[in-house]
């Protein structure tokens, strides 16, 4: 009979998701994780596998969590577009820690050259792109958007806009922040 594990594997796995996604993938090592973790060596690769198989399972836990959490944050009842503003913003400013995006960060890191990590990164974008698209939908319908605007290509441009801000918020330039969204709000007029 198996030994019980003596740690939860899903708090486990978000400890790891944290830690790489404050270091990065290749400056973690998996001394590193054996040290946030408090497990040993041995543990970690008998439940996850390699180092690269424990960072695929924590950037899919996160865009799994990022894709509940904007779909709850943008799924209200009522008005979409101050919801919306509320989303960029936080995705713009909310970064204490300036750690970005997880999503962002494998692609920078990992691609091209990672096949795995890319299907999870065009999942996570695809994800949010395929929400913002229904979202604007939702917005046109509502007759907050003009009805001229195409809501899957400004989903699209949304989507890059918002990779482009978790990439800016690793810097502490909040005016260069706050400028580009308030010009990129000026589109959902």
């Amino acid at each position: 009979m198996g030994r019980t594990k003596a740690f939860d594997p899903d708090a486990t796995l978000r400890a790891a998701l944290d830690l790489f996604w404050r270091k990065g993938y290749e400056a973690t090592s998996m001394q590193d994780l054996v040290d946030h973790l408090g497990i040993n060596r041995g543990s970690i690769y008998a439940t996850y596998g390699s180092k690269h198989e424990l960072y695929l399972r924590a950037l899919d836990r996160y865009c799994e969590d990022a894709g509940s959490s904007g779909t709850h944050q943008l799924s209200q009842p009522g008005p979409v577009l101050p919801a919306l503003r509320a989303f960029l913003h936080s995705c713009a400013l909310e970064d204490p820690e300036r750690k970005g995006c997880l999503v962002t960060n494998t692609a920078v890191e990992l691609l091209p050259g990672d096949a795995q990590a890319e299907r999870l990164v065009e999942s996570g974008l695809a994800g949010l792109e395929t929400l913002l698209t229904s979202v604007l939908v939702r917005a046109r319908s509502q007759g907050e958007l003009s009805a001229d605007k195409d809501p899957r290509a400004l989903a699209r441009f949304l989507v890059t806009f918002i990779q482009g801000l978790r990439v800016i918020s690793k810097t502490q330039d909040q005016r260069r922040l706050r400028d580009a969204l308030d010009q990129a709000l000026t589109l959902l007029s």
